[in-house]
């Protein structure tokens, strides 16, 4: 957390240096913010990581030993490895005492910061391993499950179930805390299985939210949709026009060809800079995506929405371009009689009374009286 944190503190310092194409302008500035960066990441690792990195290993893969095997337990030693050798060159940089805030010090943290982000990245897999050795509480079985488990399933039909975590167990249970509501009262329940389908149970009962997270079956680490995504990579590839900037272009237009303009970069699906009609079909086909690999009825439900979504968006933004060229076609301008507001006054008489009074007339006066007299 404290990582993010100090990541997303840079982050912004940065976009606030950006100009409207993406590029910074100030470049002393930005490398202050990254030396702060990198000096905040490495000072808050020292502080509460690095004197346990070893246990934290040692302890995640003992609780891979003990799972029952999986495909994916290869994969997570793997990252402990990434993980251990991160860890390995960060002891190794920081054996160089250095004066604080000397360029040495700078460069040290500097150097110490791709390790660093390794650690921050996959926190999440090194804490759901570690919590393997928590010991949850017995699950109902016989007739108490089935008795709890016909009432939980009654309770959902009539919408009186509200589900609000899950994760996966060990075993490969999909593990799902629910409030059950009955008589303005409700209980927690820890329930297995996909709740769409109709061969879920119930595993125990709660009184608080605390309770069943402490002895439901603890989490192993979730997936990602993306194996090569982070958090904390550069996202800002290519400069890219927002939305707000373009119906401010639109607004201050006067010719046809400024709005046709808009309308081919709104549109714009080229790899180079896609317009944002085409980086919102891009996040809906990914949501769908993310949807279908839950591997659930509803996550499959949810995609095949997403994807029908994701269709007409790409139909649309076939639609929005030829709108647009058909626009850069015209070569239109706005009739003079829609003539913009004054900013301070709002009658002739108003113009009047705050008028300068001069003696003589001004240069723009001068020149205004020679321009020539249209449309009278």
């Amino acid at each position: 957390m404290r990582f993010s944190v100090v990541h997303l503190k840079c982050e912004t310092a940065l976009d606030t240096l950006r100009n409207r194409h993406g590029t910074i302008t100030d470049t002393t500035t930005a490398v202050s913010a990254r030396t702060e960066r990198n000096r905040d990441a490495a000072a808050a690792f020292t502080e509460h990581l690095l004197p346990h990195t070893q246990t934290l290993l040692a302890t995640a893969r003992s609780a891979i030993d003990s799972m029952p095997p999986a495909r994916h337990h290869g994969a997570w030693l793997l990252l402990l490895d990434d993980l251990d050798h991160a860890a390995t060159h960060i002891h190794r940089i920081l054996t160089d005492t250095t004066p604080p805030g000397s360029g040495a010090a700078r460069e040290q943290h500097r150097a110490l910061w791709p390790y660093l982000t390794a650690w921050a990245e996959h926190s999440t897999i090194l804490t759901n391993l570690v919590g393997q050795h928590r010991t949850p509480a017995p699950e109902f079985t016989g007739q108490q499950q089935a008795a709890w488990t016909e009432r939980a399933q009654a309770a959902h039909e009539r919408g009186e179930l509200e589900p609000f975590e899950s994760w996966y167990d060990a075993p490969g249970r999909l593990i799902t805390l629910a409030y059950l509501i009955e008589d303005d009262t409700s209980t927690i329940l820890v329930l297995a299985g996909d709740l769409d389908q109709r061969d879920w149970q119930v595993l125990g009962r709660h009184d608080n939210e605390y309770q069943a997270g402490q002895l439901a079956p603890p989490p192993v680490p979730p997936g990602v949709l993306r194996p090569d995504g982070s958090r904390y990579q550069q996202h800002l590839a290519i400069p890219e026009v927002s939305l707000q900037e373009l119906i401010h272009d639109v607004n201050v237009a006067g010719h046809s060809g400024d709005v046709a303009e808009v309308l081919l970069t709104a549109a714009d699906d080229t790899t180079g800079a896609p317009g944002p009609l085409e980086r919102l079909g891009e996040l809906v086909r990914t949501a769908g995506q993310f949807a279908d690999a839950l591997e659930t009825r509803q996550g499959r439900h949810t995609a095949a929405r997403l994807n029908f979504v994701a269709r007409q968006l790409s139909a649309l933004t076939r639609e929005l371009f030829d709108a647009g060229e058909e626009l850069s076609s015209t070569v239109g301008v706005l009739p003079p009689h829609r003539v913009p507001r004054p900013r301070f006054v709002t009658t002739p008489e108003a113009a009047a009374t705050t008028a300068p009074s001069t003696s003589a007339p001004t240069a723009v006066t001068t020149a205004a009286a020679a321009l020539p007299v249209r449309g009278r």
